[in-house]
């Protein structure tokens, strides 16, 4: 694909529930190691609905129009002089954020630490829902022939998944509960499985989701209730046949009742681990966490070596995130797909890139 020939129309948030489509000019190299990449897939996470509709995250607040989209495959065009890894024609998983490389958490090798990330569609900085996107070559992860590039858009939320899972420690024969069968849930539970867990269960409020993750990766599933948290805890419990409590849980829903419910899961000495984002305070059963010494982990996107891990378990057919694709829509529909993403009609959507045929 000719950059100089090709479309370089993107998909930008002005303000909340403000967007447009305008072309950009096509990014240029700034460096010997970058490479020029055709977007040909993103998917739309919670975080670009969250920003459509509030216009901020947090303290990441969109003061400029911003372009939307993080969770991108492409395929390389143009590369750098000093780029010997990869070549034009290839095709790619795009890891969205660079770090400095020079703190102390990216020397530790936490780079998803890094405070001065450059995340994309994170104020200030752009995303991928555009024609064109420049990235470090070792922040591309080549897909292998049997990895289309639609899977390749969802290497994304399969790293997150995969860092979670990692975060949890997971190893073959545990038992382990998620909290959450939206995307990334599911893909936790997915992921679990994959690490060799013998009992994976999700627990939602949607029974849909619940019928959606026992076909793909659960071996039990609990609708929530509007009981008590303890309750809830020991209905899961029983139902999934774990008496004295589940080896890992991980929250991938962020909501309170869910979070509080986790706490009393998760067995003595056991490990827990917060993936899903709510509100920023909440009440927390502390005393549960105490008695029964529990080992509390956040998790926060992916670190090193989480996103070859994620290629590989597509690659080797261990996590089909075919499944998780509701559909896929033309570059000039990418407003109509985020309102059904905001309606929790699908589980995820595809926007095709502009130069993209479907």
């Amino acid at each position: 694909m000719d950059p100089k020939s090709a479309s370089n129309l993107s998909f930008i948030l002005n303000k909340p529930n403000d967007v447009t489509f305008a072309d950009r000019p096509v990014p240029t190299l700034a460096d010997a190691h970058d490479v020029l990449v055709a977007v040909n897939y993103t998917g739309i996470c919670g975080s670009d609905v969250h920003y459509w509709v509030h216009g901020a995250i947090g303290h990441y607040v969109v003061k400029e129009p911003m372009v939307l989209g993080h969770e991108s495959s492409g395929t390389v065009v143009e590369v750098g002089s000093a780029v010997k890894t990869l070549k034009p024609g290839d095709r790619i998983a795009l890891e969205p954020g660079y770090p400095c490389r020079r703190c102390g958490p990216c020397l530790s090798g936490k780079y998803n630490l890094c405070p001065e990330m450059r995340f994309a569609a994170t104020p200030p900085y752009h995303g991928t829902l555009t024609g064109f996107w420049t990235a470090p070559a070792d922040f591309c992860y080549k897909l292998p022939d049997a990895v289309s590039l639609q899977e390749g858009a969802m290497i994304e939320p399969l790293a997150v998944a995969v860092h979670i899972v990692r975060q949890a420690a997971v190893a073959p024969g545990q038992s382990v509960v998620v909290m959450g069968a939206g995307p990334v849930g599911l893909l936790c539970a997915a992921v679990a499985r994959a690490f060799g867990a013998s009992t994976v269960v999700s627990v939602d409020i949607v029974q849909s989701k619940l019928d959606f993750a026992l076909s793909f990766c659960a071996t039990h599933a609990y609708a929530s209730q509007r009981v008590a948290a303890e309750e809830n805890a020991a209905n899961i419990l029983r139902e999934a046949g774990l008496p004295d409590g589940a080896d890992a849980v991980i929250d991938a829903s962020g909501a309170e009742p869910s979070i509080q419910t986790s706490l009393h899961v998760v067995r003595r000495g056991g490990t827990y681990v917060q993936g899903g984002m709510g509100r920023a305070d909440i009440t927390f059963p502390i005393m549960a966490l105490c008695l029964k010494e529990v080992t509390a982990k956040g998790s926060f996107r992916y670190g090193s070596g989480d996103y070859k891990l994620a290629v590989e378990l597509v690659a080797a057919g261990k996590v089909d995130v075919k499944r998780l694709v509701s559909g896929v829509v033309p570059f000039r529909e990418a407003e109509d797909a985020f309102k059904k993403v905001k309606e929790g009609e699908v589980i995820k959507m595809l926007i095709a890139g502009p130069n993209e045929k479907i």
